[in-house]
């Protein structure tokens, strides 16, 4: 695939992912043929700074951990509502580390078939 589009990728989405693995990632998309590198460019990654918002309104609900595909952790922290507060601030705290390692996950699964 051509550098330029590789590029633009990782300018356009450069705070989805951890800063340290885009060089890495990068390479392996260079390795990648046109149709393949284009359906690893088309999946649905997720915006750390829109679930840090969603997180802080709405974390008390589970909805951020259902968003990073964390089900039974969503329904438990639904449940109990946020960990009567505490999970929720954890949760703040950490939401965006865990949506780049989301993303990251999203990346590899799509890279390897």
């Amino acid at each position: 695939m051509e550098p330029e589009k590789i590029d633009y990728f990782f300018i356009s989405r450069s705070d989805y992912f951890p800063p340290e693995q885009i060089p890495a990632m990068r390479k392996k998309m260079m390795e990648m043929d046109g149709d393949k590198a284009l359906m690893v460019q088309s999946v649905d990654y997720r915006n750390p700074t829109i679930l840090l918002v969603i997180s802080i309104l709405v974390g008390e609900l589970g909805i951020d951990r259902f968003l990073l595909g964390d089900i039974g952790l969503g329904i438990l922290k639904l449940i109990t509502f946020g960990g009567c507060g505490i999970w929720w601030l954890i949760d703040v705290i950490l939401i965006m580390k865990k949506t780049r390692e989301y993303n990251m996950l999203q990346f590899n699964k799509y890279a390897l078939l």
